[in-house]
């Protein structure tokens, strides 16, 4: 989220952004099925994958991955995220989680609520 929001700002106050379309991502990507095994770790949890045949995407389909390159953004704003490969996804994790686990914190989240 922080990168995110750092990505947006730099967008924001680049005059070379004006009119583009740029993406703000981390440059790196990863499967559902590690990113449920990198929480599991993070969690220090036992976790069984389970994979429906009938949900796996068709071979042909139109996406076959996704993947948010930012050297348009890194370009023109010079923005790099502080999160970035494996690491920088841990760490965002890591902080994602904490934040849910302390109670203060989740008794402020309403996900049945849109807030602005």
């Amino acid at each position: 989220m922080k990168d995110t929001v750092n990505g947006f700002i730099a967008v924001a106050e680049a005059d070379p952004a004006i009119g583009e379309v740029i993406n703000v991502g981390s440059n790196y990507e990863i499967s559902i099925a590690d990113t449920v095994r990198v929480v599991a770790e993070i969690m220090n949890a036992r976790v069984e994958i389970d994979s429906d045949s009938q949900r796996i995407r068709p071979k042909n389909s139109e996406v076959e991955r996704l993947w948010a390159d930012n050297a348009k953004a890194r370009r023109l704003t010079g923005w790099e995220p502080a999160y970035g490969q494996l690491k920088g996804f841990q760490r965002g994790l890591k902080e994602t989680i904490d934040w849910f686990l302390n109670p203060e914190n989740l008794s402020q989240y309403k996900p049945g609520e849109y807030s602005i």
